[in-house]
Parts: structure tokens; C-alpha cells; sequence
């Protein structure tokens, strides 16, 4: 026990200097990206950006963190002859690499259940104050059970949608309401109609109704009733898919309602399934990357090319990260099934890992 402790705990650290060198690295390098993008900004708001983005950044480089850390464990372990002493004292090579998994899978189980909602949080608020900062107009998307809720906005106000239903790509919404304000707040137009089309630049409504809410007149005495409207907008396809947020701007925890909604709405929502399914996994990943690891880089430094075996991890490393980014994309674009796109890539990773470390133990 004091051994997996001892393995365990000096992984950790190398994890956690490791962490520390990026935050610092990848902090610089998007200081100097957001002073180019935002030269009139105090540097007070240009910290803060840097800020809110480096959770995420991080979170993203997880894997290629895990696999230097085991990395530089291993090679540290192989160069003071700890391995060596271990194999002497009776134990294979495997009570070495045991508590660094052990210990990969524990950080893999605490970044997706205590750091992804707080990389979701400052995701967001990193998106909305890029958006702010950036100007245009803004747009958000909400969906409950009485149906979907858009806002739309400009220089010349704002305009609230609701709609009962909506397509799939949110190009086409159904017995649809456009609620319009003046930049002051106050109330100005209700339209509702039975179909509304995104255009270019516009939505296109039919079978029109249209009441005036300037104070001082009655709006149903006023209304209108019309086969055709056009309700100019700069919203996209794109940018209202986009209002969803990204699967990463949502907490794990409140993935599957999100998803659910989703569904009950009638949209897809196979991409934050798959986004979901992949972070549940991801401990299993890390715990592969850590046996690659070991496999190349645990055995004495007499005996082996040190630089070609740390070469050879980080690149097979490397090749199983973009496999699980590949079948990610076939998972979203529904080639596949969500779950094997999900889970497959890191089972496959972690028994092609153990397989080479036992071929490893016994040459």
C-alpha cells in the first residue's frame, strides 16, 4: 500500500506542475491574442477574458496533460532505477504502473463531475463578454415545456419569438409570436403567425395577424390581418443553432435534461449525447494514456532509446486522441451509434494499452 502511494502521489505532482506550466503558457499566449482582438480594452477587461477562457483551454488539453505527466513519472522512475527495484523486490512491473492509472482515472471522475461545471460556467460568461465586446446584434435561445423562446437583437431594439414547434435546424418555426421593443423597453408590435421561415436577412411569416401596442390605442381594434409579412432579422440558421450553446457550455450535470428537452422539442440532440456519453468516458481514456505511457517509457534507460520510446508514446498518444475526436464527429453526423462513438475509442485505447504493456512485462 505505501508503494501505490508513493507511485501515486508523485504522479500527481508531475500532473499538477505540469497543469501549472500550461495555465501559464497557454495565459500568455491568449493575453497577446485578445490584446490584438480588443486594443481599446483596458487591460483589466482583457485579464478577465484571459481569465474566464483558461478553464476550458485546459480542460481541452486534459489528455495530452495526463500524457505528459505519465511521461515524465515513468522516465523519472526508469532513470533513478525505482523500477528496477521494484521488479528485485519480487513485484512486476505492473504494481508500478497500478496507482498512476488508479490515479489518472480519479483526476479523469473529478474534472467531469466538480471542474466541468465550473469550465461551463466560465465558458459562457467567456462567450457572452467576447460577444458584448464584440457589438451587433445578439441573439438567445431557450426551450421549455410551454415550447421555444428566441430573442433577437439590434440597434433598433429587441424582439422576443416564442413558438409551439420548430424544425429540426430552427429554420422554420410554428404558430410562432414576434414580440417587438423599442430600445427604451416599452412594447411596439405583436405578430403572431402559423409558419415563420428564416430567410436571408428576414423572417418570412404566413397567415399573418398583427397588432400595434403604442399606448393610447386599442390593439385589437387596430389589428391586421395579412397572408404575408417580412420581419427583418440578422440571425442565421448557424447562429441560432449556435444559441443552443456548445455541449461544453452546458454542465455535465444538467446535460440529460438538457437533451431531453431537446428531444421533447423535436430537435436533435445527438450531439450533446455524444458530448455527454465522451465525457463520461474520458476516465477510461486517461487511464489508456497513462499504460502507453508506461509501456515505452517504464523499462531501465540501458536497455531502450530513451528518446524514441518517449517519441513513440506522446505520437501513439497522439494517433488514439484523434481516433476518439474522429469517431466523435461520425457520432454527431450519425454515422455511427452515440454509444460506440462514445465508448468505443477509449475501451479499444485502454485494451491496445494493456496489451502492449503485458507484451512489454514479458519481453
Amino acid at each position: 500500500m505505501t508503494l501505490h502511494y508513493y507511485f501515486a502521489r508523485k504522479f500527481l505532482w508531475t500532473y499538477l506542475g505540469i497543469t501549472a506550466v500550461f495555465i501559464v503558457i497557454l495565459g500568455l499566449i491568449d493575453m497577446v491574442d485578445e490584446l490584438q482582438d480588443f486594443p481599446e480594452l483596458p487591460i483589466r477587461s482583457v485579464a478577465e477574458i484571459v481569465l474566464l477562457n483558461i478553464p476550458h483551454a485546459n480542460y481541452e488539453i486534459l489528455p495530452l496533460v495526463i500524457l505528459l505527466a505519465a511521461v515524465a513519472l515513468f522516465m523519472r522512475l526508469a532513470r533513478s532505477s525505482e523500477m528496477v527495484v521494484v521488479r528485485a523486490s519480487g513485484l512486476s512491473g505492473l504494481s508500478g504502473i497500478g496507482a498512476p492509472v488508479l490515479m489518472a482515472a480519479l483526476i479523469g471522475i473529478v474534472s467531469i463531475t466538480v471542474f466541468n461545471p465550473l469550465v461551463a460556467a466560465s465558458s459562457k460568461r467567456y462567450h457572452d463578454l467576447v460577444a458584448s465586446y464584440q457589438g451587433g446584434g445578439t441573439s438567445t435561445l431557450a426551450l421549455s415545456s410551454e415550447g421555444l423562446w428566441l430573442r433577437q437583437g439590434s440597434e433598433r431594439g429587441q424582439t422576443v419569438i416564442h413558438a409551439e414547434s420548430a424544425s429540426a435546424d430552427v429554420s422554420e418555426l410554428y404558430d410562432a409570436t414576434f414580440i417587438s421593443f423599442s430600445p427604451d423597453g416599452e412594447p411596439v408590435r405583436r405578430v403572431s403567425a402559423r409558419r415563420a421561415s428564416l430567410g436571408i436577412g428576414a423572417w418570412e411569416l404566413e397567415d399573418v395577424k398583427v397588432w400595434q401596442l403604442s399606448s393610447g390605442i386599442n390593439p385589437e381594434a387596430g389589428a391586421m390581418r395579412m397572408a404575408f409579412l417580412t420581419v427583418p432579422s440578422a440571425l442565421t440558421r448557424e447562429g441560432i443553432v449556435d444559441s443552443f450553446g456548445k455541449p461544453e457550455y452546458i454542465p455535465i450535470w444538467d446535460l440529460p435534461g438538457f437533451i431531453h428537452n431537446l428531444e421533447e422539442a423535436g430537435f436533435s440532440a445527438r450531439r450533446y449525447a455524444v458530448w455527454y456519453q465522451m465525457e463520461l468516458a474520458r476516465p477510461i481514456f486517461l487511464m489508456a494514456l497513462v499504460l502507453v505511457a508506461a509501456a515505452f517509457t517504464m523499462r531501465h534507460v540501458r536497455t531502450t532509446n530513451t528518446g524514441a520510446s518517449v517519441l513513440v508514446a506522446i505520437m501513439l498518444g497522439f494517433s488514439l486522441h484523434y481516433i476518439r475526436n474522429f469517431a466523435q464527429v461520425l457520432g454527431e453526423n450519425g454515422q455511427i451509434p452515440v454509444i460506440l462513438a462514445a465508448w468505443a475509442p477509449p475501451m479499444a485505447s485502454l485494451m491496445l494499452a494493456l496489451g502492449i504493456v503485458l507484451h512489454m512485462e514479458d519481453g
